[in-house]
């Protein structure tokens, strides 16, 4: 009997072409996290305008007596701002790693000036590197924030940065004390209530170090203003890297590369936001299942 020949057809797989404007449509959880981000900027922005006045203020009064005149919200923030100032000034080094400089010490004061001080590496990098790498780890952290194992995710790694900035700054109290009311921090949001506090802390460190650049445009500008004002102004000790980068490179001025990396940082924001959209697409009670699965059923 002659052999049958039989042809064979590989089926076909079709793949859904995916629509990006759906996947960039946000979700009914994803619209609380925008909501909350939201909120988190324009308390950002009201502390700057507190700020901008009390720099600017013309009273003769001590720096004590002006100091109990800031709103409460901002003596709130004050630990967020010094942690968002050693992503900075960590940011700083870990150029300065990359481009062959050697780190000597990292510094927090309670002024909230930090400091870098390395030997070696190329300014022209390291300097504006505080800028955008506290801009991009941002973005990271608020794209983390849409999702909670994601956010436990990020708790990991800043924990790593954490364990890197003590051992540039192990001198400094005011990291020590920092980074451990931080831990602590993050210890009971991720305990409690399925992580879903961890969610909106993630989210919320993300947005005050995308938008750290604020803060030093308000010092950079106001940098004469304290010099001719320093018996009533708070001075900060160490001078804006926008003041030194425009120095170094000789062109333009403190508030242009403040501004110019403002805008970096905004940009850095809207990619965490949108990448946050497009991969993190679980509602509440997904995430919550997930969650009690992380890491082989960790808390």
């Amino acid at each position: 009997m002659a052999p049958t020949i039989h042809s064979y057809r590989a089926p076909s797989h079709y793949y859904p072409r995916r629509d990006i404007a759906e996947q960039l449509t946000p979700n009914d959880t994803q619209k609380v996290t925008l909501i909350v981000a939201a909120c988190y900027i324009v308390a950002i922005a009201i502390l700057v305008l507190v700020s901008f006045d009390f720099v600017f203020a013309t009273s003769q009064s001590s720096p004590a007596n002006n100091y109990r005149h800031v709103p409460i919200l901002e003596k709130l923030i004050y630990p967020f701002k010094l942690l968002t100032v050693g992503l900075h000034e960590m940011s700083h080094a870990l150029a300065g790693v990359l481009t062959c400089a050697t780190v000597e010490k990292i510094t927090l004061d309670p002024q909230e000036g930090g400091s870098t001080r390395m030997r070696g590496g190329i300014p022209a990098i390291t300097l504006p590197a505080g800028y955008l790498g506290s801009s991009f780890i941002g973005a990271c952290l608020v794209a983390c924030g849409f999702d909670t194992n994601a956010s436990k995710v990020a708790c990991l790694v800043l924990a790593f940065i954490w364990i890197l900035t003590l051992w540039w700054a192990r001198s400094s109290w005011v990291a020590w004390a920092t980074i451990a009311l931080m831990v602590g921090l993050v210890l009971v949001c991720w305990l409690v209530a399925q992580s879903v506090a961890l969610r909106f802390l993630i989210l919320f460190i993300g947005v005050m170090s995308c938008f750290y650049a604020i803060w030093d445009i308000i010092d950079a500008s106001s940098l004469h203003e304290r010099r001719r004002n320093t018996d009533t102004l708070a001075r900060k000790v160490n001078t804006s890297d926008a003041s030194e980068y425009a120095h170094m490179i000789g062109c333009c001025g403190s508030r242009f590369w403040g501004a110019f990396w403002l805008i970096i940082a905004c940009c850095f924001f809207a990619a965490g936001v949108l990448v946050g959209i497009a991969a993190f697409k679980d509602d509440w009670q997904t995430q919550a299942d997930k969650a009690s699965d992380f890491l082989g059923g960790t808390p």
